[in-house]
This record gives structure tokens, C-alpha cells and sequence, in this order.
């Protein structure tokens, strides 16, 4: 019974974040898995990883329903992502151990608050202005930035994503959250899959009850999402995240 409410909690926090703000569902499962069920460190990336999937999968359905999805210049950016993070975990293994975790977690905390005191206003029209070039161009390079930081410090992915489509390609945020969250579901199952050809295949009962609660608030969460207007969207998205960051800092450090 106790697994049971991890699982949902898990669900819940993950689901809400990747439906909301395009997060990935590891930054919340896999601490929850290790430090309130003992499950090793390997095993709870895999099953965070696993219902990332679903999750990004499904949020990205309910955001291009809502025509708040970047497909061209989100499969162009997913490419840079997936090459540079390649580079960046190789990168990576041939320096001393790094403490980048630490950065994500506090990261978090501070786009939560970065929401609620410069909430993303941009609009669709304004998205509309820039070349096809021009577009093109920044989702290379801002996927490279992306991919390079992940591999290199093993997490972050949807929190840097967010953070550099709203704030440096200028997305209007219901849009860039969708395309967070579609370049997520292949990036996700990449991942999840190479975890578990590595690792084996991990405890099923934890799995399906991650994915199942991941999967149905992450749609649930999406669907209000894209209804809510950019204010409210903006306040909502911020205090998530600066709860969530508060909350694995104090996990985290004390």
C-alpha cells in the first residue's frame, strides 16, 4: 500500500509537471522512487523514463489538437538534441564527477519564480514574424545548447527546453510547451529504451502504476492547460515550479 501511494504521488507530480510545463517525468519520479522506496538509482531513470513516454506522447496529442505545437521546427531541434547529447555524455565521462544535479534541481526553483515575476506573454503573431531560416537556425543551435547540457549533467531536458524556448527562440508559451513535450516522447523512449537493453527490464508492478498515473494526470493536466488563458497559465506553471524546486532542495540537501 505504501509503494502503491509513492506510485501515485510520483504520477501526480510528474504528470502535472510534463501536462503543464513540459518537464520530464524523471526530475520527479526517479527522486521520489530512490528516496522513499529504495529503488535503485539505474531502475527508477528507467521507469521515469518509461512514463515519460505515454505522458509526452499524450500532452503532445492535446497540444497539437489545440494548434499549440511546433512540429517542423520541433523534429529540427529533436535531431540537434539527440546528437549533442551524445557529445555531452561523452563529454561528460571524461571529467571528474559533477555536481550539475545540484544546478538542475535549484534551476527549477528559479524558472518557477522567473514565471511569476516575468510571465512569457509572447503571442502566436508575433512567433509568426520570423523567417523560415531564421527559425531553423535557432532551433539547431538552442537544440545543440539543449543536448550538450543534458548529456553533460544527465538531467534538465524539459526545464532547459522551456527555458530557452520561451526565453531565447521568444515562443509564446502554450506553444512552447507543446513542442517541449512532443521532442520529449522520442527523446523519452530513446532513453528509456537504451535503460532497459542496459539494465534489464525493471520491477513491473512499479512501471505499469507509474505510467498509468503519469499518463492520465499529464492528460488531464494538458487539457487544462490549453485552455487556461496566458496569465493564468503563467502564475499556475511558475508556482508549480517553484514549489517542485523548494521541495527536491529540501529533499536533496537535507
Amino acid at each position: 500500500m505504501e509503494a502503491l501511494i509513492v506510485y501515485l504521488l510520483a504520477g501526480l507530480g510528474a504528470g502535472v509537471g510534463t501536462g503543464l510545463a513540459g518537464l520530464s517525468a524523471a526530475a520527479v519520479i526517479a527522486p521520489m522512487l530512490i528516496t522513499f522506496l529504495g529503488v535503485e538509482a539505474y531502475e527508477a531513470v528507467a521507469i521515469a523514463l518509461a512514463s515519460d513516454v505515454l505522458a509526452s506522447a499524450a500532452s503532445a496529442w492535446v497540444y497539437g489538437r489545440n494548434k499549440n505545437l511546433d512540429i517542423r521546427n520541433g523534429l529540427v531541434m529533436m535531431m540537434a538534441v539527440l546528437a549533442f547529447t551524445m557529445i555531452g555524455s561523452y563529454v561528460a565521462s571524461l571529467l571528474p564527477d559533477q555536481t550539475m544535479g545540484d544546478f538542475s534541481v535549484i534551476m527549477t526553483f528559479l524558472l518557477g519564480v522567473k514565471f511569476l515575476i516575468l510571465p512569457v506573454m509572447t503571442t502566436k503573431e508575433a512567433m509568426g514574424e520570423k523567417s523560415l531560416r531564421r527559425k531553423i537556425a535557432e532551433s539547431v543551435i538552442c537544440g545543440s545548447v539543449i543536448g550538450f547540457i543534458c548529456g553533460f549533467t544527465g538531467a534538465g531536458g524539459g526545464m532547459m527546453m522551456l527555458l530557452i524556448l520561451t526565453s531565447v527562440m521568444h515562443y509564446e508559451l502554450k506553444t512552447a510547451v507543446g513542442t517541449s513535450v512532443f521532442i520529449m516522447s522520442f527523446t523519452a523512449f530513446t532513453g528509456a529504451v537504451s535503460h532497459m537493453v542496459i539494465g534489464g527490464i525493471p520491477d513491473l508492478t512499479a512501471l505499469f502504476f507509474c505510467v498509468l498515473f503519469t499518463f492520465l494526470f499529464a492528460r488531464w493536466a494538458a487539457g487544462f492547460a490549453n485552455k487556461a488563458s496566458a496569465v493564468t497559465l503563467n502564475r499556475i506553471v511558475g508556482a508549480f515550479l517553484a514549489v517542485l524546486g523548494i521541495a527536491m532542495m529540501l529533499v536533496r540537501f537535507f
